[in-house]
């Protein structure tokens, strides 16, 4: 299965942040939206970085509740891996593992075009392992 399939199942909405809006407003977003992190990124969707829910707390753990009025932009992740819709979730789950984090932006041409989360990934692999499963069952009855 790829991040293409993943996508179509899912959609292809991605919650973003702009880089000067603060980590309060983040924050509102993440509870509101019940999400894991945000895409950071321009107005052509480019995207610029990522702030997760771990960043947060590190951040407000080292500096303080005084942070939450300062941007995004100084507290996200700027190195963002990112992932094409022609990758395969093995190869998402693996990064996402060897990597530690829990959420890739998806983008085509430079372009933000989805997210996947390692619950979507991990969804697709017990739905995989279940269907092998499945397969060889009835493999082995018809024998």
């Amino acid at each position: 299965m790829t991040v293409a399939r993943i996508l179509k199942e899912k959609g292809r909405e991605v919650e973003t942040a702009a880089p000067h809006h603060t980590l309060r407003e983040v924050i509102a977003r993440l509870a509101e939206k019940r999400l894991g992190a945000l895409v950071v990124s321009d107005a052509t969707r480019a995207p610029l970085g990522i702030v997760s829910e771990r960043d947060i707390v590190r951040v407000l753990a080292e500096r303080g509740p005084a942070v939450l009025d300062e941007p995004v932009s100084t507290h996200m992740t700027r190195n963002v891996q990112t992932v094409g819709e022609d990758a395969s979730v093995d190869e998402v789950a693996a990064t996402m593992t060897n990597s530690r984090f829990r959420h890739m932006p998806v983008v085509t041409e430079g372009k933000l075009v989805g997210i996947v989360s390692i619950g979507d990934v991990v969804r697709r692999q017990v739905d995989a392992l279940h269907h092998e499963r499945e397969a060889l069952r009835t493999y082995i009855a018809s024998a």
